[in-house]
């Protein structure tokens, strides 16, 4: 295992200069580094002689130039002084034989509805499952290596198991229902490295899930600080080794002008979503993982970019022995040949696993054939597809069709048999060479971790040093979300103030000594139900923590623990706001003592609430239940209190409850605080009236409780003791009890965090709605795993290509030119300064034409789409923008399509449903229902989804895939027959080369009937980019860098750039690529030609300018104008409520578990409240008790409101994002068809509950 010198292993892929990366970045990167070897050999002196340069100063060496810094060079330079200081540098590479994973599913299933499950049947169908579930196998018989230094590219079209792949490399096995086969890390089974070295082996996942509010730096420090090792080169300080690190990727991933940038989300503005892909990048690069498993993680990434990120694993992979493996849906060809092996899956099958060089020609051998200038990936995905691939001359009937026979190929072929040898011996290594490494390993581990830490944890830090640094972490995301904080406050001061009002300066009397209590009560009550809030807090936190988890940086718990402690000092705020206004307000003892007593307890009772709230929601999956759980469990806690009832009057056999509720203990300690010394006077004595007028006191006694005859007033601590069998003695007591009870439920909080940090997995399956017809799952439902008996491919793709032209004939012909002429965009950026997003951008969309918009991530390129889609609502945009020369119609959005990067759909409808949803509300009111029902099939066919066409939306896994999920987007676009244009924003990202082709195809065929299409497209291969007419291409800044026809083989393009000074394009190369090296796009490249200023000097730039001209005259001219006449909605109120509330029902019957929860919320409620109070009479206390049964039945609307709020945010949500920019609806219908949807079922609730409560409670039957 001991490497000795770094020097890098030979291989077959192509190899990396470091210094690939931009001079100005790596300067200021040596700069950094400079000073802190600088400020360590100072701190050095005198400890040691000879070279004191730290482990990062090692990575410049002092007075070196700039010009001369060599990233890999310094690197390797750093890697040698560790092992002249005995720090040994361990490696990691895994084998596996005959790897399968099956998980729980069968392929398709029907959607739960409430009436489903009410249904005896699909009880014995569920319980069937439950002891028989169905399993299905995810991947099967997988057999390789991936050695250290080494980098294995992963092929496969989405949902054939690429994702399951690398989760089990990166040995997260959780959630699948079986796991088979031998799989070894250097010796090491998988369960003994998850329990001692899990932070060694990482997995990227696709989904980029961070904490909005925490900066990018602060984000990248994190994982830094989590993963330091203990023994670093030289003593290197751990502040510097942080900051080198972070310097370092920030670099080399282009970030450090986003330091100080929020990473954001929907909500908080923050990067970009190509910079958000290359901050989950480098915060698992600070990790220092040895094995590397990036899913997908050059999604959104600008073809330079990605590139850019696959030469940094090289070079980490070279470097540092590490040993990586990634899967990447669309492959250029210099990407492709940066890697040592690949391994391609078809449908869960293994069907090539060896070296990428030899990978094309295994292909060609089989008898496939590669199209012309297609790249290795591409070709190497197109045989996994029937609809894509083509058997060479005289290959067509002994060519393997099915995934089964693909694999049996393999097996037998003379490439599987030696992969399956290598495998063997990877595996059954001898003993003695076996414990060497493992030895090696440990003793390397264990140099890493922290002196305090546990000699065995799979942790690199100690537990005091992970306290510490996400409690940090923690006051950090608090700054960033400083508004939420403030109308925290705001809101509790405002509550203050209205109860406050309520009960303004109450008199030192008997008849305010209820009222007192009400005061008390409601600081207690309030407390209680605000804690609520916690729950949706802890489940949107959920899945960052528990991938964090799996990195070893920090044990769940210390970040729960970082959340209570942090949030103590804003709570105390909170409260010592609430407090002081309420208690001042309502006239409470002026007692200095009783005063701070008062802060103390209400501020302890929050914490504790708090705490429970936490505990519930890491107890449960979904948020839902804890809702529903947290609601009855409120009621309970606030019904046992003492007030509503109190002690004595209770039920003997509930009363119990009130020895296990910390909020009784607190309001006993709030009432005595508070009654204890008060005299207040007697508001009323007996006898007295007429006839008693001249009666002594002595003859006299208060009707209030806890009176004694012959006193004027009532004594306070007599009063409580008489009604609520409250004593002054306990006040301290309580106060312990209610901290007992705070530190139960923080430690249930840590332990169910701890516990809840785990995600399940299992197979992907379609989810049909109720007596839908569920195809059979094949090559036409979901783009291939097997095909049709013996139907030849090409058949069932020149039928459905037949069907899907024949349908687009019914497509509305577009007639209009849309242009923009000088369009900037400027935002305020703080400080009486402006940032300009677009700078003077001019063009146009013709009808029949597909025109292309590029550029690198942060170029401006959605933004752009945006503006010109009208879809911005912030900032300055100037300039004109025109449908044939003249000004936008009122009803433009009505008449566009504009398809979000983001598939964002209401989970529980179907195919068809959306689709109909779509072109019942665009289409305009005056076209039949009949006929919009029609074309909703038209569009079905000519998105090729009849397969699916009732499946429910649902979420990835569940649901659509990935490819169907875009289909249905474009879908619902099309639905609406947009009469101008269509907008598409990335339509292929995160698709896999074929996917995206097919969409680019189909995009094509639109184009040729008529329909105008503006599209962003991230990293298109060759084809798909002569696939468009002309192109936009942007640079950072929002400038133009060209805009014009391709030409044949983008001839044009490439002539443009080669005569205005930039390099040849090679036969071979990619023009897609050439152009956005040239022009200097990527994280950290850079040209030394400013082709903006060329652009605006070129005769193009001009020639576009006349020609814009005279569309503008030519359209002005035209008698006919578009649509200006139309009304803002295509359809009027009453047909979009109808819809809307259609769709509201849809999604209500499709979510039993809510509508369940609701129920039972409402039947425990009534049970309790009704039992609570049972059967009061109608003495004065019983009255009393059946007026607090009806206070009571308030309560529980605080929990029912919480669980509304997810449903009213769910619809919310997708109106703001997609369907009110759409000019769908406005948002009066969607707030009243949110209201409606409620009420049938609020109204059965609530009548379970009566019935639950109200005779139960005592109350009259004839009332």
């Amino acid at each position: 295992m001991d490497s000795g010198k770094h020097a890098e292993p030979p291989h077959h892929a192509d190899s990396v200069p470091a210094d690939y990366f931009d001079n100005e970045g790596c300067a200021a990167l040596t700069r950094t580094l400079s000073q802190l070897s600088q400020r360590q050999d100072a701190e050095a002196q005198g400890r040691a002689t000879g070279d004191h340069s730290s482990g990062l100063g090692t990575l410049v060496e002092n007075g070196t130039e700039e010009e001369k810094f060599n990233f890999a060079d310094r690197l390797r330079t750093a890697l040698d002084r560790m092992d002249e200081e005995g720090i040994k540098h361990r490696e990691l590479g895994v084998g596996f034989v005959d790897l399968t994973v099956r998980g729980l599913g069968a392929a398709a299933k029907y959607q739960d509805t409430v009436l489903s499950m009410l249904s005896p049947a699909q009880w014995l169908q569920k319980l069937n499952d439950l002891r028989h579930p169905p399993v299905k196998d995810i991947l099967s018989g997988f057999t390789g290596t991936v050695k250290s230094g080494e980098m294995l590219l992963v092929l496969g079209s989405p949902g054939s198991g690429c994702s399951t792949f690398l989760k089990v490399l990166a040995n997260q096995r959780q959630g699948y229902h079986q796991i088979t086969g031998d799989v070894s890390y250097d010796g090491m089974k998988p369960d003994h490295l998850a329990k001692h070295y899990r932070g060694d082996v990482g997995y990227s996942p696709e989904d980029d899930t961070h904490f909005p509010s925490l900066s990018v730096k602060d984000t990248l420090t994190v994982a830094a600080k989590m993963r330091t090792p203990q023994t670093r080169a030289y003593n290197t300080t751990r502040a510097d080794y942080i900051e080198g690190v972070v310097q370092t990727l920030a670099t080399v991933f282009g970030l450090r002008h986003t330091f100080t940038t929020p990473v954001g989300n929907e909500a908080i503005r923050g990067v970009s979503g190509g910079e958000k892909k290359r901050v989950s990048i480098a915060e698992m690069m600070a990790a220092r993982v040895r094995i590397g498993c990036w899913d997908n993680s050059t999604r959104g990434l600008d073809s330079s970019t990605a590139l850019e990120f696959v030469r940094a694993l090289r070079i980490a992979t070279d470097v540092g022995r590490a040993t990586t493996v990634v899967t990447i849906y669309q492959a250029s060809e210099s990407l492709y040949k940066l890697f040592d092996k690949v391994c391609v899956i078809y449908a869960g099958k293994q069907i090539y696993f060896g070296s990428a060089e030899r990978a094309r020609q295994y292909f060609i051998d089989m008898g496939w054939e590669p199209a012309p200038r297609q790249t290795t990936s591409d070709f190497l995905v197109a045989v996994t597809d029937p609809l894509a691939r083509t058997p060479r001359a005289g290959w067509e009937n002994r060519v393997p069709r099915t995934a089964d026979e693909f694999a049996a190929y393999w097996a037998k072929s003379a490439e599987g048999q030696a992969n399956r040898a290598e495998a063997a011996r990877y595996i059954e290594t001898p003993e003695h060479d076996v414990a060497h490494k493992i030895q090696h390993y440990k003793e390397s581990a264990r140099a890493e971790r922290a002196k305090t830490a546990h000699p065995k944890s799979s942790y690199t830090v100690s537990l005091a040093m992970q306290v510490r640094g996400i409690m940090l972490r923690r006051l950090q995301i608090l700054r960033g979300d400083m508004a939420a904080q403030v109308v925290m406050n705001v809101v509790f001061m405002l509550q203050a103030v209205i109860m406050g009002s309520v009960f303004l300066k109450m008199p030192v009397a008997t008849s305010a000594y209820f009222s007192r209590g009400g005061v008390l009560f409601f600081s207690v009550l309030f407390g209680a139900l605000s804690g609520m809030a916690e729950i949706a807090a802890m489940y949107s936190q959920r899945p960052i923590v528990a991938r964090h988890q799996k990195a070893a940086m920090y044990h769940p718990f210390v970040e729960a623990l970082a959340l209570t402690v942090v949030d103590i000092p804003i709570t105390f705020v909170t409260q010592v706001f609430f407090g002081i206004i309420l208690y001042w307000m309502t006239g409470l003892q002026k007692d200095a003592a009783k005063f701070f007593i008062f802060l103390l307890l209400t501020f302890v009772m929050t914490l504790t609430m708090k705490a429970f709230f936490r505990a519930l929601a890491a107890s449960f999956a979904r948020e839902s239940t804890a809702q529903a759980v947290a609601g009855i469990g409120t009621l309970i806690l606030v019904l046992y209190t003492g007030y509503t009832i109190p002690k004595p009057t209770m039920i003997g056999a509930l009363k119990w409850l009130t020895y296990i509720n910390p909020i009784r203990y607190g309001f006993e300690a709030l009432i005595v605080n508070e009654f204890h010394g008060l005299k207040g006077e007697c508001s009323q004595f007996v006898p007295s009236g007429p006839g008693y007028e001249g009666i002594s006191i002595q003859n006299q006694v208060c009707t209030t409780v806890g009176s004694v005859p012959g006193q004027t007033f009532v004594d306070g601590d007599a009063f409580v003791a008489a009604s609520y069998d409250y004593y002054y003695g306990n006040l301290w007591r309580n106060f312990g009890i209610v901290i007992a009870f705070w530190i139960g439920f923080v430690a249930w909080f840590l332990a169910g965090t701890e516990r809840a940090g785990h995600t399940s997995g299992g197979a992907t399956q379609l989810i049909f709605k109720q007596n839908a017809n569920i195809p059979s799952l094949d090559a036409s439902a979901s783009r291939g795993d097997t095909e049709k008996g013996s139907v030849p491919p090409e058949v069932i793709a020149e039928k459905k290509q037949a069907e899907a032209h024949a349908a687009q004939n019914k497509l509305v012909k577009a007639n209009a030119v849309f242009s923009w002429h000088h369009l900037n965009y400027d935002i305020d950026v703080g400080g009486g300064k402006k940032r300009r997003l677009l700078d003077n951008i001019s063009g146009f969309v013709a009808p029949g034409k597909m025109t292309a918009l590029m550029g690198e991530s942060g170029a401006g390129k959605t933004t752009l789409l945006n503006a010109l889609a009208e879809r911005i609502s912030m900032g300055v945009i100037t300039g004109d923008r025109f449908v044939n020369g003249n000004p936008l119609p009122k009803d433009f959005a009505a008449q566009t399509g504009y398809v979000q990067q983001m598939d964002i759909h209401l989970e529980s409808t179907t195919v068809r449903e959306a689709l109909m949803f779509s072109a019942q509300l665009r289409q305009p009111a005056s076209v039949p229902m009949e006929e919009k029902r029609a074309y909703v099939e038209e569009v079905i066919k000519m998105c090729a989804m009849e397969s699916y066409a009732d499946a429910i939306v649902g979420s990835v896994g569940e649901g659509l895939n990935v490819e169907q999920r875009k289909r249905l987007t474009i879908g619902v676009e099309l639905a609406a027959k947009p009469q101008l244009l269509l907008f598409l924003d990335e339509p292929t990202s995160g698709l896999d080369s074929q996917s995206a082709w097919a969409i680019i195809e189909f995009l094509r065929s639109l184009a040729e009937q008529g329909q105008a299409i503006l599209c962003t497209i991230h990293q298109p291969s060759s084809e798909l980019f002569q696939s468009f007419d002309r192109l936009l291409l942007l640079r950072k800044g929002g400038q133009t860098c060209y805009f014009g026809d391709l030409g044949n083989n983008s001839s044009t393009l490439i002539s443009y750039f080669e005569r205005n000074g930039a390099r040849k394009c090679q036969s071979d190369e990619n023009p897609a690529e050439y152009m956005l090296d040239v022009i200097g796009a990527g994280a950290t490249a850079s040209s030394d030609i400013d082709w903006h200023t060329t652009w605006n000097a070129a005769a193009e730039s001009s020639a576009l300018e006349q020609e814009l001209v005279q569309i503008h005259s030519q359209g002005r001219s035209n008698t006919t104008t578009t649509g200006t006449e139309h009304p803002e909605y295509a359809t009027g109120y009453m047909n979009q409520l109808s819809a809307l509330l259609i769709r509201a029902f849809r999604h209500y019957s499709r979510n039993p578990i809510y509508i369940i929860s609701k129920i039972i919320l409402n039947v425990v409620s009534g049970i309790f409240i009704g039992f609570t109070f049972f059967k009061s009479n109608n003495s004065i206390q019983g009255s009393q008790n059946k007026l607090f049964a009806i206070f009571m039945s308030v309560i529980p609307a605080a929990s029912l409101s919480n669980q509304l709020q997810v449903q009213f945010i769910n619809f919310r949500n997708i109106y703001e994002t997609r369907e009110k920019q759409s000019k769908m609806y406005s948002w009066v219908p969607m707030i009243t068809s949110s209201i409606l949807v409620e009420l049938p079922y609020n109204i059965f609730g609530s009548a379970l509950y009566f019935l639950c409560w109200y005779w139960t409670v005592g109350y009259s039957s004839v009332a």
